[in-house]
């Protein structure tokens, strides 16, 4: 972050890739492209029909999705990089999500105002106003990522990305009860090895050892469901090496599967080793190998 700059303005464009103006646009390329053959693709592209409800209506603004939607959004949003080039901001943007740096609450509300105006009368785009905040930078949020509160900020996971995996790996649970937990493994893995490589840029660790040991707490709880009976439990327990005594204390204790998959002795039957073991992915292990990669 630039020094003296403890302040961000986080501005989110509104339904982006549906207002998109095709007359801005193909003036922009059109200062790019002699090809007038190319131009006419690139309409052609733009202007396909949408399908709803069994019918075909054509598009007149908008770009539809595809691989060069983001190319072309970027051409788009150049005047934005321009305008902020020109009044010295300091800035980071990304396709629709961008984030001006400035030096005061007042400034930045003022930046907010004028971009506002900006956007909606030379690009014909409209700012998010329920997304868009002035607000200090650890407590906004861009591209998943957030900042932490230090005299030397390091990159962190923000909390609703943290809170996103954590309803993903509900929903991928759900129906796990009559799974095998190896299965249910492979299930999760690759959500997991993805979330990993995109917050491989991280410079904090908490945020990743908390998930991987909510996620393992999370799969105890299934095993402790899928034993379902006392007895059932209590032999799950001692085939993992716990003492007669204990299991059958810990079987009996009559408290729910989330406070026995938090419990000592479901910790003690089902350590971190052990999940590993059955190929589960570590937030944490992962990102740490990739960033040694790279």
């Amino acid at each position: 972050m630039a020094a003296g700059r403890r302040w961000v303005v986080d501005m989110d464009l509104e339904k982006f890739f549906d207002r998109v103006n095709h007359d801005l646009l193909m003036g922009q390329l059109a200062q790019r492209i002699e090809d007038a053959r190319v131009l006419t693709l690139i309409r052609r592209y733009l202007e396909a029909g949408m399908m709803a409800g069994g019918l075909t209506s054509p598009r007149v603004q908008g770009m539809p999705g595809g691989p060069l939607s983001p190319l072309l959004s970027n051409i788009v949003l150049t005047g934005l990089d321009r305008e902020l080039e020109r009044r010295g901001h300091a800035f980071c943007r990304y396709a629709d999500d961008c984030n001006v740096y400035v030096g005061s609450r007042k400034a930045g509300e003022r930046v907010l105002a004028s971009l506002t105006r900006f956007l909606s009368e030379r690009l014909k785009l409209k700012v998010n106003a329920a997304k868009s905040a002035v607000g200090e930078p650890w407590r906004r949020k861009f591209l998943g990522y957030s900042i932490s509160r230090d005299p030397k900020p390091k990159l962190r996971i923000a909390l609703p990305s943290i809170r996103r995996l954590e309803q993903r790996v509900r929903e991928l649970l759900r129906g796990a009860r009559g799974q095998s937990l190896v299965h249910v493994i492979e299930q999760l893995n690759p959500l997991l090895r993805g979330w990993a490589a995109y917050f491989k840029l991280v410079q904090t660790k908490q945020a990743l050892e908390g998930l991987d040991g909510w996620i393992r707490r999370k799969l105890r709880c299934v095993l402790w469901r899928q034993a379902k009976r006392v007895h059932a439990r209590a032999r799950l327990l001692m085939k993992r090496g716990l003492t007669e005594e204990r299991a059958w204390r810990s079987a009996t204790n009559q408290r729910g599967p989330w406070f026995n998959a938090g419990a000592s002795h479901l910790h003690a039957a089902f350590p971190k080793s052990w999940f590993d073991r059955l190929g589960l992915v570590s937030l944490l292990d992962t990102v740490q190998r990739l960033q040694r990669v790279t």
